[in-house]
């Protein structure tokens, strides 16, 4: 029911990760990235729990093949999950356990991994990872919305989308992009709007955090 990307920023260190799924709220179930540590997507019939449980592995030292099998030997229901994992150093796995619903494929490429469940396409992972490496030089966030659309371009889910995600992280200790269209008549085009909304104020809040006294005004009714 979802397709997705995680990609990493080789210059900057980022790292993120864009879904969208016919189920409602799908970034809310299948996203998560830590600073400096990595992403994981958990999905499919998605455990939540195993997406922290995944990034705790790499920031403890495991490569993401290694951090993958030891999530998926530990995991009850294994062959439920597709998973996807990508480290600090750009190396990713993917697992699609045996009981992954409908046409479903993977894709690793160059700092990023794609995988799909309920696929309209086989194809559309890799359609994701060629947006997303095609586009080297451009903000992480603009890659990622990218491999999405492409994605969709190439037949997306099997049925229409409803929700949308893009969870970013930089260097802050929480993410510095956290969007999401929880379900919506075209979500990914909501999320586009969303995040050229976002971008340009993006990194106004993490000064606003940690250090008010240099912060932007807000340019808002009331703003000193």
């Amino acid at each position: 029911m979802t397709f997705s990307l995680l990609g990493r920023c080789a210059t900057t260190g980022a790292f993120g990760m864009v879904v969208s799924s016919s189920s409602t709220a799908v970034a809310a179930r299948c996203a998560y990235a830590r600073a400096g540590v990595g992403a994981v997507a958990s999905q499919n019939i998605t455990d939540p729990r195993l997406g922290p449980q995944g990034l705790d592995l790499l920031a403890a030292g495991l490569s993401a093949p290694e951090a993958l099998d030891r999530l998926v030997a530990a995991a009850p229901h294994a062959e439920y999950r597709q998973l996807a994992v990508l480290d600090r150093e750009g190396r990713s796995a993917v697992h699609s356990g045996a009981r992954t619903l409908g046409v479903h494929a993977a894709e690793r490429g160059g700092g990023c991994v794609a995988a799909g469940n309920l696929l309209a396409d086989a194809g559309v992972p890799a359609a994701m990872v060629a947006a997303f490496e095609g586009s080297v030089g451009e903000p992480l966030g603009n890659r990622l919305l990218a491999a999405l659309r492409a994605g969709l371009s190439a037949g997306g889910e099997a049925g229409p989308v409803h929700s949308a995600g893009l969870l970013m992280v930089k260097s802050a200790p929480w993410p510095v992009a956290d969007l999401r269209v929880d379900w919506a008549h075209d979500p990914i085009g909501d999320l586009e709007d969303l995040w050229g909304r976002w971008a340009p104020e993006m990194d106004a809040y993490v000064t606003r955090a940690l250090d008010p006294a240099t912060a932007p005004a807000y340019g808002v009714p009331g703003d000193p």
